[in-house]
């Protein structure tokens, strides 16, 4: 056995989004303290935000020219085989060099070639499904995976059985502990201690119809005493910013992206938010009131899902897509009218969380390991 292999280094491969990115990320954490002198390699596609957001969170990451295939009719496609090809081969050498003992898939582009070189060459592949409903990827992997850790029960229907470990999603470690950090979030963000606060979350691109919904809304809940701490997301970030100062509204404060995340749960009263896997496992370590609008363009409606699981357990409301625009106001002023409501609600959600999940996974990975 090589002197590499002693060191328990690993590769984490996959991205694309927040939802798999800062679950790897905390896998990579948990892994680093149980295991300081592992090296920890991360692998992404090339132009995602992975190859941003790893690097600022300390670790090294390497991109594949891997691309999805579009659904619509698009030139883009013509290229994607050549772009697995080499992404393929890529992901070989890589594994040639770094030689780690185990490689994990989060889902995402890169997640694919990475963990079919591995398999191939025999090394212990662990998967991790954020979501209700499985990926492609994820799925074809899944026949050679030694691991798959999933964040909802009932995921049979997509992996053997045997296989199975339900773990939740693992989560930044800084938003474990909320307590004594409120007034710090009202100076970092200027925010009023006197006031409401709504934190609207629609994901870190942005979320077209939640930005919508407080732009129809966002004078009404400024004169009803509310304040709004608000991630519009890096698309609609100008615009939006824009129409708040032509407003005039003092109590609007529109960022692009929102870094601080445990401050901005600690300060608010209320969240508003999509629903997608990474928000609904934060959002019930919060223990906040939480109004979830999902998106209705992925795939098989999974946001709806996991929306749905939450309010069937008194833990959340829904508000449909197509509805949300003009009543979102009308949707959380109850709430504030009814603290025991919320409260409860706050309780319940917090019953849901599975608040060890990145320690579970990495006692799964040292098993399959060992």
């Amino acid at each position: 056995m090589k002197e590499q292999k002693k060191t328990y280094s690993i590769i984490i491969s996959g991205g694309g989004t927040g939802g798999h990115i800062y679950p790897a990320i905390a896998i990579a954490n948990a892994w680093r303290e149980l295991h300081p002198e592992a090296e920890i390699l991360f692998v992404g596609a090339e132009g995602k935000m992975e190859m941003t957001k790893v690097p600022e969170a300390g670790y090294e990451i390497k991109g594949l020219p891997v691309a999805g295939l579009q659904r619509s009719l698009s030139l883009s496609n013509l290229s994607f085989p050549f772009k697995l090809l080499k992404s393929l081969r890529m992901a070989g050498d890589i594994i040639k060099t770094f030689e780690p003992i185990a490689v994990v898939g989060v889902g995402g582009y890169a997640s694919g070639p990475v963990l079919y070189a591995s398999q191939k060459k025999g090394i212990p592949t662990l998967i991790q499904e954020q979501n209700s409903y499985a990926g492609l990827t994820n799925k074809l992997l899944a026949k050679r995976a030694n691991k798959i850790c999933v964040a909802y029960p009932g995921m049979e229907k997509f992996f053997p059985k045997d296989k199975i470990k339900y773990t939740g999603n693992p989560v930044r470690k800084d938003i474990l502990d909320l307590s004594g950090k409120r007034e710090k979030a009202l100076e970092h963000f200027g925010l009023e201690s006197d006031r409401k606060t709504v934190l609207v979350l629609g994901g870190s691109l942005g979320a077209r119809t939640i930005n919508r919904a407080v732009l129809a809304d966002m004078k009404a809940f400024e004169d009803e005493g509310y304040q709004l701490l608000w991630q519009s997301g890096k698309f609609y970030f100008e615009d939006m910013d824009e129409k708040v100062k032509i407003s005039a509204l003092k109590h609007i404060h529109v960022k692009e992206f929102i870094k601080e995340m445990d401050l901005a749960y600690a300060v608010a009263d209320l969240i508003v938010s999509r629903a997608g896997a990474l928000s609904v496992s934060e959002l019930s370590l919060v223990g906040k009131p939480v109004v979830f609008i999902p998106s209705p363009n992925v795939a098989e409606d999974h946001q709806t899902k996991n929306a749905m699981a939450f309010v069937m357990e008194n833990a959340a409301i829904m508000l449909k897509d197509a509805e949300a625009i003009g009543k979102l106001k009308e949707t959380i002023d109850p709430l504030f009218a009814d603290k025991n409501k919320a409260a409860t609600m706050g309780e319940n959600i917090k019953k849901l969380a599975k608040p060890n999940a990145a320690i579970e996974i990495i006692q799964e990975l040292e098993s399959m390991i060992s």
